[in-house]
């Protein structure tokens, strides 16, 4: 399956399997500096993630950059 994603758009995305591999290619270097996130739960914006029945948000695996993006406010 092939994403194409608009620079500078904010994407993400939700495993499902027990495995995934995503792979950008990119216009540019990588910078990590320049890296941001938000909040898979921000409640502004308001992401219905398909969680699989039975699961709860504490149940999800975030990687440690995830687990301290800010909301779309601050």
């Amino acid at each position: 399956m092939r994403f194409v994603i608009p620079k500078e758009l904010a994407h993400g995305f939700l495993v499902v399997s027990d495995f995934a591999e995503f792979c950008y290619k990119v216009t540019d270097f990588y910078y990590p500096n320049d890296e941001g996130g938000l909040a898979f739960d921000d409640p502004d914006i308001n992401v219905q993630w398909p969680v699989p029945g039975g699961m709860i948000k504490e149940d999800l695996i975030l990687s440690d950059k995830d687990k301290v993006n800010v909301s779309y406010k601050e």
